[in-house]
């Protein structure tokens, strides 16, 4: 651009709610499904708002048919009056304008989780069409806007003796890449909201294929722990429950000790999943593992001093808090900073906790034997970690024997296959591209680790060849600058032995490597099923379903079918050409998109309640793909 160009003609000044049209991600993370769903979040919070502020007990979200979505609730109604110096009524003042909102104000809200008033007003500017009802003094008023503009003047459209907010929109199919909403991932967040606020009812009605739930859970966050804990042996019963309030901070906690050797904590801070924890988790961590110790010594149990992750192995447990005016770090609100409240939850927990224990010595028993036998376990694991480190320096610290390495040092353009089996291992190291591409085959069984404490995972070889072949060390907090390779791609067969060892594999990083999940380095490589050949010409198909697509297409005549039984059937140039190569292969990317219901799967598959297995298997055995029998 040539300097001399550049005026005040060169300034674009995006008016009204053009600069959330023009730039969505700013405001909603993104355009694709995340994005989508947290449109209606933004709704919902409204409700909630008025639910913590005591004036609303039921929302209701509805699916409609033609993808629109409608969010009403039971609180005051959004104020109609004429605002006093917009000179328009405050619901299109809320509708229409960034930064206006009821949440600035401390006498309308005195805890909120919508805290910037961008919410529904963004939700406005990125649908097609928004229709605002409001029920209130008597009445019911109704305004529409479309892609964020007044197109009719507010009226009243009936009488009630009723109060509430519905708003119906459809989102803009111009800004969104898909528009179409799913009912699970609503009903997973809507079931964790519920939790959260006792007595608060949310349904959620999909009208496009007659779905309906409802949530209404009188015993709050001790139920959300009794449900986080229904596949797992419980150390006792009933969690316990810590409730107190200061300086109108409210805080709630709920724990309970299960015989598993993973941890299940979350924190929330005025319902939103402070994901990064932040100062309330830190009070509880300090106050949990001083109660403990200091029941270890004052009862002489033991002369060992446990440190946080000795208190906290099978804990499962939520703090939730409400802060007036919650300080986030960072754009995503997901780690608290305020300082005074790491007090609150510290002293709070300790008193409540102490007095638990002391009134409940069989539990307070039971829960530090847990402890005491999962310190004894780390100690164990320090000295086969050491011990494996210790070999490594004999040997020069050279990497696992196993590993055939690839020439590339720098871990963003380097790939690793841990591959199933020595003749998969085989071809695998034939066919790969040395350049960048490293194999790894596994030759005995991967650990359950859902039912072994981590001195068994440095024990089993598999499992402390692939920590080794990674370069990382399981200390704590995993250091990921060590990694070796940004691509982790789990290469198994397509039968019952594969798809096993790769749900060992998956529940291993999960547990124990989970950072490399949440990073998006772990891959799951899929292998072609069938080879379908006619003369000269050949194709890979990866599943039934294509398979029988081709043939639609196709025609059955002259054609033969080949079915891989496993990864070593293929000959490297085979195995290189459809699962290897960057320019052909299928991988599927391993993400959390929800660490409940990920959490909740791995109990339910690999841990010891066959119930529920059972169960599990009941539901979902018609969703079944590529079973080999």
């Amino acid at each position: 651009m040539d300097g001399k160009s550049y005026k005040a003609d060169s300034i674009t000044v995006l008016k009204n709610l053009d600069a959330v049209r023009k730039r969505p991600a700013m405001y909603i993370g993104d355009t694709g499904q995340k994005g989508l769903h947290h449109l209606v979040y933004e709704a919902v919070d409204n409700g909630i708002d008025e639910c913590l502020a005591g004036f609303a007990n039921h929302i209701r979200v509805i699916l409609h048919k033609d993808g629109s979505v409608s969010v009403e609730d039971n609180g005051r109604g959004i104020p109609v009056d004429i605002h006093p110096t917009e000179k328009k009524p405050a619901v299109e003042v809320v509708m229409t304008m960034l930064h206006a909102g009821g949440k600035f104000d401390k006498n309308s809200y005195k805890v909120s989780g919508g805290l910037h008033g961008v919410g529904i007003s963004v939700v406005n500017a990125l649908s097609k069409y928004l229709d605002v009802e409001i029920k209130r003094d008597g009445k019911i008023y109704h305004q529409r806007y479309e892609r964020g503009l007044t197109v009719s003047d507010l009226k009243t459209i009936g009488n009630t003796n009723e109060t509430g907010t519905k708003v119906t929109f459809l989102p803009d199919t111009e800004i969104f890449e898909t528009a179409d909403f799913k009912f699970d991932i609503f009903e997973s967040r809507l079931k964790e909201l519920a939790f959260l606020n006792a007595g608060l009812k949310i349904e959620l009605i999909d009208e496009r294929d007659d779905k309906k739930v409802e949530f209404n859970f009188s015993g709050g966050i001790s139920e959300f722990v009794s449900y986080l804990n229904k596949n797992k042996e419980k150390l006792f019963e009933k969690p316990v429950y810590v409730k107190g309030e200061k300086n109108n901070n409210q805080v709630e906690v709920a724990i309970q000790y299960n015989n598993s050797y993973q941890e299940t904590v979350y924190s929330y801070c005025n319902n939103i999943n402070t994901i990064e924890g932040g100062t309330h988790l830190i009070g509880f961590n300090t106050a949990l593992t001083r109660v403990i110790n200091d029941y270890i010594k004052n009862n002489k149990i033991s002369d060992d001093k446990l440190e946080g992750g000795d208190i906290k192995e099978g804990l499962t447990a939520i703090i939730s808090v409400k802060v007036p005016e919650p300080q986030f770090e960072g754009q995503t609100k997901t780690k608290l900073g305020n300082s005074d409240v790491k007090g609150i939850v510290q002293s709070l927990v300790f008193q409540e906790l102490n007095t638990f224990f002391e009134e409940n010595p069989s539990i307070a028993r039971l829960i530090t034997a847990k402890c005491i036998n999962a310190a004894k376990a780390r100690e164990a694991a320090r000295k086969a970690r050491d011990l494996t480190r210790r070999k490594s320096v004999l040997d020069g610290g050279s990497l696992p024997g196993k590993l055939a390495d690839c020439q590339e040092k720098d871990p963003a353009k380097a790939e690793i296959f841990i591959v199933e089996g020595d003749s998969a291992g085989g071809s695998a190291k034939q066919g790969r591209s040395r350049e960048f591409q490293a194999i790894l085959p596994l030759k005995g069984k991967i650990l359950n680790v859902e039912k072994a404490r981590i001195d068994k995972v440095f024990k089993n070889e598999e499992l402390s060849t692939i920590i080794a072949a990674l370069g990382v060390h399981l200390n704590g907090e995993m250091d990921i600058s060590r990694l070796r390779y940004h691509k982790i791609i789990m290469m198994t067969d397509s039968d019952v032995d594969g798809s096993h060892i790769l749900c060992l594999g998956l529940t291993f990083f999960y547990r124990y490597m989970r950072i490399l999940i949440e990073k998006g380095y772990v891959y799951i490589a899929l292998a072609p099923l069938y080879k379908v050949k006619k003369g000269n010409h050949e194709i890979y198909v990866y599943n039934d379903k294509e398979l029988e697509e081709f043939f639609n297409k196709n025609g059955r005549e002259g054609y033969s079918i080949q079915r891989f039984k496993g990864l070593g059937e293929m000959n490297p140039e085979q195995l290189w050409e459809t699962t290897m190569n960057p320019e052909n292969r299928k991988m599927k990317q391993v993400t959390i998109e929800d660490a409940m219901m990920a959490d909740e799967i791995f109990s339910t598959l690999m841990g010891d309640e066959v119930e529920s297995r059972r169960e599990f298997i009941t539901n979902y055995a018609k969703e079944v793909k590529n079973l080999d029998i």
